[in-house]
Parts: C-alpha cells; structure tokens; sequence
C-alpha cells in the first residue's frame, strides 16, 4: 500500500464526508462505501459498522453493500467472532487468513463457504457502555498488513465521532419501533445501491455517488431517494434483514 496516497487522500475525502452530511445515517453510510473502495487496493474489501445495542443485541448501523452486512449478521447468529471479540475486548482483532486461523471454528467454517479469508475489525471508541466496531472482509488472504490496518484505523476513528452524536440520540430511542426504523434505512440504502449497480453496470461506490449527487439535487435525505428507488422496483418498501422475535 502506498503510504504517499494513504496518508493524505484518507482525511481529504473524510473531510469532504463531514462537510456535505448533516444527517449521521448518511455520513456513516458513505463512510462504509468509502472505506471499502479505498481499501480495495489488493483486491475486494467490504465494509461493515456494528454497534452494540446491549450486551446479546448486535446490529449493522451501515455496510459497503449486502456482503458485509451478510457477514456481519452471519457473526450475530453465532454470537462470537472477529468484530464481537473487538468490541468485548475494546482491541482490534485481525485475521490473516481463515484458512488457518483456530479461533472460532465453526464461525470460521462458515465463513469460508461464502470465500471471506482475511478480517479485520477494530473497536470504536465512543466512551461510556456504547460499543461499536468497524469491520472489513476480503477474499484474498494476508490483504490487511501493517499500512492497511493504520489506514483503516483512521476511517474508524471518523466512524467512531459520528456514532457518538448517534448514541446521543438513541439514548432517547429504545422502542423496537425506534430501532427498526434505523435498520429499515440502512437496508433500503444497501437494496438502492445495489439496484443502480445493477442497472448502470457501475461500482459499489460510483452507485452510491449517483444516488448522493441525486439526493443533493432534489434536496432530499439518501435514505428518502433510496425508499423511492426500491419501490418503484417492487412495489412495497425494503423489509429490515433483523427484527426483533
């Protein structure tokens, strides 16, 4: 990885992030599409952002696109691994390779059906009991070297100031109701996304550069257009991957 690019170009474009997003849920959805694409250097990386609701109550603030959130919910179903362990032991947790690694077997099993070979999750700090943690997939092992992970490090500390005026505010937000609709705009983002993906044959990131470049036209929040888009695809509004049973 190069440090010349890796040192100034990450502060630019976060910079530009905080400046044309006042609304969190947005600044932390870009954020994860960002991270992935910038760290994409040796091949595909995905992007999630858990946050701990309670201690047994995991959830996906913001991804890169469906993989991530697919792997992060994969790791809530069986209660441990990289990004769990993270936030337990407020450490980062890297895995070099999953082919080889002995922590949590039947998780690492699991995860080499769906081709993940190289984690990486680091904690955010938010102070207090909010937990939460940054957490990157790659396909290819031994992706998340030295430059890599001090790259990632620096967008997970801009992750991690965005959350805490998050948990400002979901200090006051504890209905299922609440939570769901925080869910619910995170998927439809994802779905949206992966619906201009689809159509413009295009990145992760240029697709969701389309769908910000078209919220700031019309003055309209991400997650507005992004409900728009998906409905008049199916019809009826994106379902949440976790409810509450």
């Amino acid at each position: 990885m190069d440090d010349s690019s890796t040192a100034s170009a990450p502060w630019a474009q976060l910079q530009d992030l905080l400046v044309q997003h006042e609304d969190v849920q947005d600044f932390l959805s870009e954020l994860a599409v960002l991270t992935a694409s910038s760290l994409s250097l040796r091949g595909t990386t995905y992007c999630g952002i858990t946050f701990q609701r309670s201690r047994d109550h995991h959830f996906t603030v913001a991804s890169s696109g469906t993989e991530a959130l697919k792997m992060d919910e994969i790791q809530y179903a069986f209660g441990d691994g990289p990004c769990l362990h993270a936030i337990r032991i407020q450490d980062e947790v890297h895995v070099p390779n999953s082919a080889t690694d002995s922590r949590w077997p039947e998780y690492m099993d699991c995860i080499r059906d769906y081709g993940i070979r190289s984690m990486y999750a680091v904690p955010l700090k938010l102070g207090g009991q909010a937990r939460a943690a940054m957490n990157l997939y790659a396909k290819t092992p031994d992706v998340f070297d030295d430059d890599f992970r001090r790259v990632a490090q620096t967008y997970a500390a801009e992750a991690a100031q965005a959350l805490l005026l998050a948990v400002r505010v979901a200090r006051h937000a504890t209905t299922v109701e609440d939570l769901q609709g925080v869910l619910a705009s995170r998927t439809t983002i994802d779905l949206a996304v992966g619906i201009i993906m689809g159509q413009s044959r295009c990145t992760q990131r240029e697709a969701f550069d389309t769908l910000r470049r078209a919220s700031n036209s019309r003055n309209v929040k991400v997650r507005v257009l992004a409900a728009e888009i998906v409905e008049r695809l199916n019809g009826e509004p994106a379902a949440p991957h976790f409810t509450e049973g």
